[in-house]
């Protein structure tokens, strides 16, 4: 069976009328929401669904935090994370994917494509690693395959490895890099993380980040985040040395050269967290078995 986790906030409208047209498909599932906007309650608004539970952050939490709360609410073994602004296709079964946990014990997530507002399929992702620094990007091919990783609004998981590799990481608080980190880590444990465009949902992007934070802070942020993605997760003294060395030039040019103080900022933040960082990849690095390089190659011809 399937618990699904819906974290949401201050997306209300939206919200409540993506999850009545998913309720027919959800109804048969334990479906946990996670309202991480302590200003306003869903009690009444979900009063009237069955098999539901709803918990209500007394503070915000961040995405992150709020799904790992969800995770361990739930009841079953296949946890399907679902973004408030993904519909879903009643044609485009999501459960007929579990044999492929079940044919592979290796295997932590499974995506699913999206089609966005305008028309285009992702959901298939890749990592890379330039100038430094570890990047992100969809991958050119939508085929059945290896994925760089799961993205948290709209993928099945293993609920025992999600406990195992301790959820979602709050040093991202509030946003950004979350889904990265824990599927970077899953693949370091050696599991297994694929794509499968079988399944098909909406996904339409309806976020409240742009609404409630300004520019400069989700900049700064995502900047911040990249930075202790790889202060804490590669371990490769090849790529931490490129990373080092090229740090003072990578400052100069995206901060006064590309006029990216953000890049700048978020550094700054970073090393704020720097003793954090270091006991938390102190303790992940006793369960790695996989290296960056060996973990990076499988998506180098997908660049």
């Amino acid at each position: 069976m399937i618990s699904v986790v819906i974290p949401t906030y201050k997306n209300k409208e939206n919200f409540l009328k993506n999850l009545e047209n998913n309720y027919p498909i959800l109804s048969k599932y334990q479906i946990i929401i996670i309202n991480d906007n302590p200003t306003i309650s869903l009690k009444k608004n979900l009063a009237n669904y069955k098999n539901l539970i709803l918990l209500e952050n007394k503070k915000n939490l961040g995405f992150g935090a709020s799904v790992n709360l969800g995770v361990g609410l739930a009841k079953y073994n296949y946890i399907l994370l679902l973004n408030d602004d993904v519909i879903l296709d009643k044609n485009n079964n999501f459960a007929k994917l579990i044999f492929l946990f079940k044919n592979n014990p290796k295997l932590f997530a499974v995506s699913f494509a999206q089609k966005e507002r305008r028309g285009k399929i992702t959901g298939k992702n890749i990592l890379y690693w330039r100038s430094g620094m570890i990047h992100h990007r969809e991958a050119f091919d939508l085929k059945e395959g290896d994925n760089g990783w799961a993205e948290g609004g709209a993928s099945l998981i293993d609920k025992d490895k999600f406990l195992a590799l301790g959820g979602f990481d709050d040093l991202y608080y509030p946003f950004y890099w979350e889904d990265i980190d824990l599927s970077f880590r899953a693949w370091k444990r050696g599991y297994q993380l694929v794509f499968n465009p079988t399944v098909l949902v909406k996904h339409h992007h309806e976020t409240t980040i742009g609404k409630y934070f300004s520019y400069d802070f989700i900049k700064t942020i995502a900047f911040r985040n990249q930075f202790i993605f790889v202060w804490k997760n590669i371990t490769d003294k090849k790529l931490l040395f490129d990373h080092f060395f090229r740090l003072f030039g990578n400052l100069i040019y995206y901060g006064i050269i590309k006029k990216q103080p953000y890049f700048i900022f978020g550094f700054l933040k970073g090393l704020l967290l720097i003793p954090k960082i270091f006991k938390r990849k102190n303790y992940e690095k006793k369960y790695f078995m996989v290296k960056d390089e060996e973990i990076l190659n499988k998506f180098n011809q997908k660049i």
